[in-house]
């Protein structure tokens, strides 16, 4: 996995550029839909750059990725499928996207149907390849406002805590971010799934 290494430097580069909030942005949104690298890593480098100014990269980063979901789904909605029969660009992706195949994109459209808000919320908050739900969620039509609404709070709070802590603690944190922060964004986005799963039955 060299290459991913390379890429992952690459992303880092960028946070000395004049241009690091305009590829923050644009690292975000491109997240959203195909990039492997997640946008915490230049957001993290960012943010202990100019800890002033951590929150306002959250939100930077917050609203790329918002818009590469809306992206996402709307590749989903109009050129996933040919008929019954998978695109070209479906099957770039099922090719590029890491963890993405067939069986994954069936497993969500399952998944969709069952728990809608909840699917498309853990994959933004959580370390889930939230690529791999932007456009499943369009390939399979559910209801647009409410994957914008779940996309919008889920991403703002993910990068938003991320900066938050580091604009609070600099670099006193950050080695927690790294060991803990994916561990614990799972066990919130399960407690919340728990939750619903409750209401669901009461």
């Amino acid at each position: 996995m060299s290459w991913l290494r390379h890429l992952y430097d690459w992303v880092l580069s960028w946070a000395d550029s004049p241009y690091g909030l305009l590829a923050l942005f644009v690292l975000a949104f491109a997240e959203s839909v195909f990039f492997p690298v997640p946008p915490d890593v230049l957001l993290i480098a960012m943010a202990l750059g100019r800890r002033s100014r951590a929150l306002w990269f959250g939100l930077v980063c917050s609203a790329g990725s918002l818009l590469g979901g809306m992206t996402g789904y709307a590749l989903g909605h109009f050129v996933w499928l040919s008929g019954e029969e998978f695109t070209a660009l479906a099957r770039f992706f099922f090719d590029v996207v890491p963890g993405f195949s067939e069986s994954v994109y069936y497993e969500l459209g399952e998944r969709f149907e069952a728990w809608g808000f909840i699917i498309v919320f853990t994959a933004g908050f959580t370390p889930v390849p939230y690529k791999l739900f932007t456009v499943s969620a369009g390939a399979f039509a559910i209801n647009f406002p409410l994957f914008v609404l779940a996309s919008a709070i889920s991403r703002t709070a993910r990068f938003l805590l991320v900066s938050g802590l580091i604009w609070k603690f600099g670099f006193t944190v950050k080695r927690f971010i790294d060991r803990y922060f994916n561990i614990l964004a799972v066990a919130f986005a399960v407690a919340l799934a728990a939750g619903f799963a409750v209401l669901k039955l009461l």
